[in-house]
């Protein structure tokens, strides 16, 4: 018989109740580091008293009216959106995956309004992952995400990671679009390089192309600066952005250029529920702390401190482990060993962690924890490590 919940989780067998920053508390008392933050996306952890000020104040007053009016919250998100990125305008979500389907809506929509509809061509790469809308599944492109849904949405061509001639190849008249992540998540925490990010950029301004940049992971202060592609020094045309910028509350966006979005005019897009009071109070108080100097200053400082304390775990472990690679908190561990195991063996020593491809484990924690918090959970790591050991046997 099947469950009254669509069994389509492979989850662990954990009830967690209550969280307290970086904390995480089972049903039976048990307490957890949580080094996955929801998949990157409790930014400030659990039960962050700022946002739950947020939330609660604007529960009391408004919880939705749809976009068919003003939405103070919302202008005031976008507003601060706006002010701390290359962005001239944003579109309100609910997700990662909703922010990708507009995001490809969008870059056609201009080329169609250019008087190019033949330009519906973006190039996507091996490893990524976009979400698990049609859009979302047919531009990561593995069998993985694609198997038994097809026929798949046409107009994306895949390719090789770090493949510079392939893409240089793909690129003809029909292309009207790159989309990449700063940095792999799903894939296994793989960074582009700056220098690759710069050329893309060269690329796209030289071919008159757009840059479409998925930080839905990588982004909101997660790597150490507020988007990712800010190391680099350059800017998109499109991105998209979830995750970290709702703090734990629903809430994604797509942020564009005044001319990348100039096909999206009334009536082209909608939703709902995007861009609602609730969220984007929260949304705000978010940014608020986040996008301070102070705060990313911190954020780069643990990040330092926990890469170091990662790299006495793996010189400790040689057998299990391989190396870590990544930026600010967003970490991966690259494993000798299935890193199920090791998420496995993480849960009896109460450290919580995220698996991801290429054998590797993502170490994505809350962007204020503590640098005693970051050594006890690499400490409960080091005893997961001897675990993995022993049950090898």
């Amino acid at each position: 018989m099947i469950p009254s919940v669509l069994p389509t989780y492979s989850r662990a067998p954990l009830h967690f109740v209550k969280g307290e920053g970086t904390w995480l508390i089972e049903a039976d008392g048990r307490r957890f580091l949580d080094m996955g933050a929801g998949i990157a996306v409790n930014a400030l952890g659990h039960a962050h008293p700022a946002l739950v000020q947020a939330l609660t104040d604007q529960a009391q007053k408004l919880w939705h009216v749809s976009n068919l009016y003003e939405i103070p919250q919302q202008q005031a998100l976008a507003d601060k959106l706006v002010a701390t990125s290359f962005a001239d305008t944003v579109f309100f979500t609910n997700s990662g995956t909703e922010s990708c389907e507009l995001a490809v809506k969008m870059a056609r929509k201009y080329w169609y309004d250019k008087g190019h509809p033949e330009k519906t061509t973006i190039l996507a790469f091996e490893g990524s992952f976009h979400g698990r809308s049609s859009a979302g599944i047919a531009a990561a492109g593995s069998e993985k995400m694609t198997k038994g849904f097809g026929p798949i949405l046409p107009g994306f061509t895949h390719l090789g990671w770090g493949d510079h001639d392939a893409m240089h190849a793909a690129i003809d008249d029909s292309v009207g679009a790159i989309l990449i992540e700063p940095v792999q998540g799903e894939g296994g925490i793989r960074p582009l390089p700056d220098q690759c990010l710069k050329g893309l950029r060269a690329l796209c301004d030289e071919k008159g192309i757009l840059l479409i940049l998925d930080e839905v992971q990588c982004g909101v202060a997660r790597t150490g600066r507020l988007f990712a592609h800010e190391w680099a020094g350059v800017t998109p045309d499109i991105m998209m952005v979830a995750k970290g910028i709702g703090g734990g509350f629903p809430l994604g966006a797509v942020l564009a250029t005044e001319e990348a979005a100039s096909g999206m005019t009334a009536g082209t897009h909608g939703s709902t529920y995007g861009g609602n009071p609730l969220a984007c109070a929260v949304g705000c108080a978010v940014m608020d702390i986040v996008s301070t100097p102070e705060f990313l200053e911190t954020v780069n400082a643990r990040a330092g401190f926990l890469r170091q304390k990662l790299e006495g775990l793996i010189a400790a472990h040689p057998d299990i482990f391989e190396g870590v690679r990544g930026l600010g908190l967003m970490l991966g561990i690259k494993c000798r060993v299935a890193p199920v195991d090791v998420v496995k063996a993480g849960y009896e020593c109460g450290v919580i962690t995220v698996p991801a491809a290429d054998n590797v484990v993502r170490l994505l924690p809350p962007l204020n924890i503590s640098e005693d918090e970051i050594s006890e959970a690499v400490n409960r790591l080091d005893f997961a490590a001897d675990a993995v050991r022993e049950a090898m046997g």
